[in-house]
């Protein structure tokens, strides 16, 4: 790979993570939100080393243009003949395409593909007692936290409330569906699933993102790791997908 194009790797790929995380909203398709100002000082990194590289007078491995570091010829093999260390294999020129993809093709966010995969994720264990469920209704509530409800709280609150929660619809088989969310810890590579069985209403078009209005589906016994994590779906919207999808979030209410 020659000088010229080492320098544009390194000034391609920090241009494609600024546009993706100061332009866009792309880069919330692999990483977390707070991670934003590291990209965006990666960037300028990248930029930075690309201008320090392209300054003239300086040989592809970063010493000086001509002779050795004490102004002599380059060092030389028992045969007479110098060693070029600068040569890197052309397969190195593959590097110039996730680069390019950060700057016109950002790949999709991770949906029903990954999600059908995974086993739904086990939610952490309630260490304290529930707090009492708000009256409100539909009542707003996370995937993670009608799991929790469902098998954890021995006081089954959650026992005929009608109940909101929003994710994207992936494939039970046999025509079943389930509301779904993908959540990172840190970067998609991390993703874990959150998975809700749906009854009642036939399946919307996959990866399609959605808020139902439903109460617990009975199945096993509620307030244990027996009872379903399902609902029974008394209405079922089209929303909106939202800017960071990979959060298990609270549903807005209207």
């Amino acid at each position: 790979m020659r000088r010229f194009a080492q320098v544009g790797l390194l000034a391609l790929a920090g241009l494609g993570l600024l546009r993706t995380s100061l332009l866009t909203d792309e880069y919330l398709r692999f990483v977390k939100e707070g991670m934003r100002p590291l990209l965006i000082v990666s960037g300028v990194l990248l930029i930075g080393l690309a201008a320090a590289e392209a300054r003239p007078g300086r040989r592809p491995d970063g010493g000086p243009a001509h002779g050795d570091d004490h102004g002599g010829p380059a060092p030389a093999d028992a045969h007479g003949h110098g060693h070029d260390h600068s040569r890197v294999p052309r397969v190195a020129w593959l590097l110039f395409l996730p680069v390019l993809s950060l700057l016109f093709y950002a790949p999709p966010a991770l949906g029903s593909y990954t999600a059908s995969r995974e086993p739904a994720k086990a939610v952490a264990v309630q260490e304290d007692d529930f707090d009492p469920l708000p009256r409100e209704t539909p009542l707003p509530i996370t995937l993670t936290g009608f799991t929790q409800r469902v098998q954890q709280d021995r006081s089954r609150a959650i026992r005929g409330r009608t109940l909101r929660m929003t994710g994207f619809v992936t494939s039970a088989g046999g025509g079943g569906w389930y509301l779904t969310r993908i959540v990172i810890s840190c970067c998609a590579a991390d993703s874990t699933t959150l998975k809700v069985r749906v009854y009642g209403v036939a399946a919307p078009k996959t990866d399609t993102w959605v808020t139902v209005d439903g109460t617990w589906h009975p199945g096993g016994t509620l307030g244990t790791p027996s009872a379903a994590v399902a609902v029974d779906a008394r209405a079922v919207t089209a929303v909106a997908k939202p800017s960071n999808a990979y959060m298990d979030a609270v549903p807005l209410t209207g």
